[in-house]
């Protein structure tokens, strides 16, 4: 006979919270509780996402029953695009959502979408790469050095892409690559990438949102999934993504990635769940009790030295979540990473979900977004470093977190040594950049200023360039 608690989410809202009851009132309740529950506002939920294993504290937390431990019945459904994403958000359609970092951010300053939305929750570090095509990666190789065991010496500048993107200049052809969203850590991780390697990505502008003005490399939108069959197809010759999309390029044969996220910024911040300002407001017993359900997922994720990645990827595999083959996804989620066929290195950090308070939502990690956008033009004017600071703080709300994390640690589920508790909300300067500039979070304009490539101080551009 089947467990019977195995398959209460399979039931409709009020049955499982009556059969939630009954167990509960038949077995007893054993074990630590909060002293007093939370009145949740809102109980049935619905979360977007997009089919990426970062998506995974969702998963987890819908899988292992957290979010009905919270008394939260919640539906999760993949969305077709970042933009339909976040307009569900906006519209109520979807109480929350995955999101990319910068698109909170985005939508507050007004770059594209217009929308108050905010975080409480950074969902995961690292777990994004840069993929070439084979062909270009020949190219690249005759530049990169090679160790005595006669693999490539990692990571993998920009600087031996330069001649290949210089080639295809000098004989009139467009280097075109693929980015997730204008707003996206990938868009902005491939932009640093270039830069630091002396090729310049090209400028946003009031005039011309293609982010293509006075750029040696045309980088345009391509939703995850497609990645790699744009790839064969020739469309694009390199791209930036999450995974499961870069070892897929791997495991079908068309693609090399060259570089991760975490060589480009070591621990940087990746995806955040987002919700309205106004579903925020009006649900904020709701709110924690789904941040709650979230850090138990990454904590899950990150125990015992990722003992539980395979169950990980079990769920992920499966098509409602990522819908990739298992091999494809354990290949970066349990600890290794694979550039050539072949070339598989460990890499422990490359998908972090709760190490190094990972879930915690930075002022500085928002702010760094903020100057990138200023960088590449979608700020097209000189803002204060209180500008920055301001934005962040409306946006990120460590607070709630924090509150989260307490009510967790007071009902036994979480280490209280596990959270930043006395912390400002920055980070101490930042060192381990792939071109060594070092990022102080609050000091956003002297970091722009030692950038080499991008705008600075009192810079704007239009679309006849730089002024």
């Amino acid at each position: 006979m089947n467990n019977p608690l195995k398959t209460l989410k399979d039931f409709p809202a009020g049955l499982r919270r009556l059969a939630g009851f009954a167990v509960l009132a038949l077995f007893g309740f054993c074990g630590p509780v909060s002293a007093a529950p939370l009145a949740l506002e809102k109980d049935e939920l619905k979360f977007g996402f997009i089919k990426l294993t970062d998506m995974a504290p969702l998963a987890i937390a819908y899988e292992l029953g957290f979010f009905e431990d919270e008394g939260l019945f919640v539906t999760l459904e993949p969305q077709a695009n970042w933009k339909v994403l976040l307009d569900r958000v906006i519209d109520g359609e979807l109480d929350g959502a995955h999101m990319l970092a910068g698109q909170p951010l985005g939508a507050t300053i007004g770059f594209g979408t217009r929308a108050d939305i905010v975080t409480a929750f950074s969902m995961d570090l690292n777990g994004n790469g840069i993929t070439v095509s084979n062909d270009i990666w020949k190219e690249m190789k005759t530049h990169v050095p090679h160790g005595a065991d006669g693999k490539p010496v990692h990571p993998i500048k920009a600087d031996y892409l330069k001649p290949v993107v210089d080639r295809y200049r000098a004989d009139g052809k467009s280097f075109n690559m693929g980015m997730v969203f204008p707003v996206s850590t990938h868009n902005y991780e491939l932009r640093y990438w270039l830069a630091a390697g002396g090729i310049h990505p090209g400028y946003y502008a009031p005039g011309d949102i293609s982010g293509q003005i006075q750029a040696d490399v045309l980088l345009s939108v391509t939703p995850p999934p497609q990645m790699p069959a744009t790839l064969e197809a020739g469309t694009i010759y390199g791209y930036c993504v999450g995974e499961p999309w870069n070892q897929q390029a791997v495991f079908k044969g068309i693609g090399v990635p060259v570089i991760t996220d975490y060589e480009i910024w070591k621990n940087n911040p990746e995806k955040v769940f987002g919700v309205s300002k106004q579903w925020a407001e009006a649900n904020p017993n709701t709110h924690l009790a789904v941040v709650k359900a979230l850090i138990r997922a990454a904590i899950w994720l990150d125990e015992n030295n990722g003992a539980n990645r395979s169950k990980a990827v079990a769920f992920l595999a499966r098509s409602e979540y990522v819908g990739a083959d298992s091999d494809v996804i354990a290949s970066s989620m349990t600890g290794t990473f694979e550039y050539e066929k072949g070339d598989k290195r460990p890499m422990p950090d490359f998908n972090v979900f709760f190490r190094y308070h990972a879930t915690y939502p930075y002022y500085s990690d928002a702010v760094w977004t903020l100057t990138q956008m200023r960088r590449w033009g979608q700020i097209d004017e000189y803002k204060a470093d209180s500008w920055f600071h301001d934005v962040a703080k409306k946006v990120y709300r460590p607070g709630i977190y924090l509150k989260a994390a307490r009510l967790l640690v007071g009902e036994g589920k979480a280490k209280e040594a596990d959270f930043p508790w006395k912390s400002d909300g920055y980070r101490e300067p930042q060192e381990q950049f792939i071109d060594g500039v070092v990022f102080d979070g609050r000091k956003p304009n002297a970091y722009l200023e030692k950038l080499a490539i991008g705008l600075k101080g009192k810079d704007s551009v239009g679309v006849e360039g730089v002024k």
